[in-house]
């Protein structure tokens, strides 16, 4: 059996996340492809993974793949998390990992819907919510806000009484639409560190719906998408990433002809049949990556490249914080001053040169962030401790 260091996934990993210099790659969309999806939670993420991936990148551009091309399509997946991802994965995530989000969203909702004293029947409610929204935008259809659909639609102008507190009424309806397809994030209506959609019916949004595909399928595409993204992995980490369970793994895994590759301190991982050559090393290189960036969300089993500094760069909920990163492995974190001035703090000591190197990227951060500061509702240990 093939045995793939920890020397190794970092150099895969730099390669094949567009992180070294070298590997580096020209748009938002050649991006994704690279990432198999971007974490979307916080709207600035997607714009700072994609500038670090990129040697020149702008706002504008970034926008144009998401609102006027809708090449890059935001969509609610796997463990309930906002992603964006490529137009074309979007029938395997809407059969799998979209689906069960959905499932369980509804589940909830109709719960809730009865607790909370709306109802009698809390999945006949949800279904003439959803049908009254998907109505009120099919005569809109450029969009329309959350607020604007609180007007047009006041069954979901409510609140929840009793012990169905949390999310309103209508943010669950709509989430839950959204998590089936038939509704889209669509025009943003805010700045680009913001989220403020105009939904919109998928199919409006995109012209044309691609075609079905099976849960099982879907997942299978999934995970042929993460192996190349992120192999090697263990079966753990796809679970986790995936948000699903073993024997659906295990069924992707099997029908993909995944090759089982040992890894350092005797895990077992997996790599795609037509990926077990060895990639080398791309020699010295650094990089800034925003809170949630998908590479440091990429695995459950992190310590190949987080060493001992898991505690301070996670909140307790399991969020990523900013990161640095020096030839695969993760140093410390960046933060902003009152003037948005991008500084590092490291966890440990680097040699001079990659702290010269560090120093740089800050600066080109600091440049291209022109004064604006990232506003974060995830915020690490490590970046709340005084420099």
């Amino acid at each position: 059996m093939r045995h793939v260091t920890d020397s190794e996934r970092r150099a895969r990993l730099a390669v094949r996340h567009a992180l070294a210099p070298a590997a580096r790659v020209s748009s938002p969309e050649a991006v994704t492809r690279a990432m198999t999806v971007l974490h979307a939670t916080e709207p600035a993420t997607v714009y700072l993974s994609c500038w670090a991936r990129t040697g020149s990148l702008t706002v504008a551009g970034v926008d144009r793949a998401l609102y006027t091309d809708r090449s890059l399509v935001k969509q609610l997946a796997m463990r309930r998390t906002l992603f964006v991802l490529p137009r074309d994965l979007l029938p395997a995530v809407w059969a799998g990992a979209s689906a069960r989000v959905a499932g369980t969203e509804r589940a909830r909702m109709a719960k809730d819907a009865v607790l909370g004293g709306l109802t009698h029947d809390g999945h006949d409610w949800l279904d003439r919510a959803g049908t009254e929204v998907l109505a009120a935008l099919a005569t809109a259809p450029e969009g329309r806000t959350a607020i604007d659909l609180r007007r047009a639609v006041p069954m979901i102008d409510v609140k929840l009484t009793g012990t169905a507190g949390g999310q309103a009424p209508a943010a669950r309806v709509l989430t839950q639409l959204g998590a089936t397809g038939a509704i889209v994030r669509g025009m943003n209506t805010g700045g680009w560190h913001t989220s403020r959609p105009r939904w919109t019916l998928m199919k409006d949004w995109l012209g044309e719906i691609p075609a079905p595909t099976t849960a099982e399928k879907g997942y299978r595409e999934l995970i042929r998408r993460w192996l190349f993204s992120f192999g090697p992995g263990t079966e753990d980490d796809l679970v986790w990433w995936l948000g699903s369970t073993k024997a659906v793994v295990r069924a992707a895994l099997a029908d993909l002809g995944a090759v089982p590759v040992t890894l350092d301190h005797g895990a077992t991982g997996w790599l795609l049949p037509d990926d077990l050559d060895e990639v080398p090393g791309p020699g010295p290189w650094v990089a800034l990556l925003p809170v949630l960036d998908p590479t440091v969300m990429g695995w459950q089993h992190r310590d190949f490249y987080l060493g001992p500094h898991r505690t301070p760069l996670f909140d307790t909920r399991g969020n990523a914080g900013t990161t640095a990163w020096a030839d695969g492995r993760v140093v410390g974190c960046w933060v902003q001053d009152e003037s948005g001035v991008v500084s590092l703090r490291l966890l440990e000591q680097v040699p001079a040169a990659t702290r010269h190197a560090l120093d740089d990227e800050a600066a080109r951060l600091t440049k291209w962030l022109g004064g604006f500061r990232v506003p974060s509702v995830y915020s690490s240990p490590a970046m709340k401790t005084p420099g």
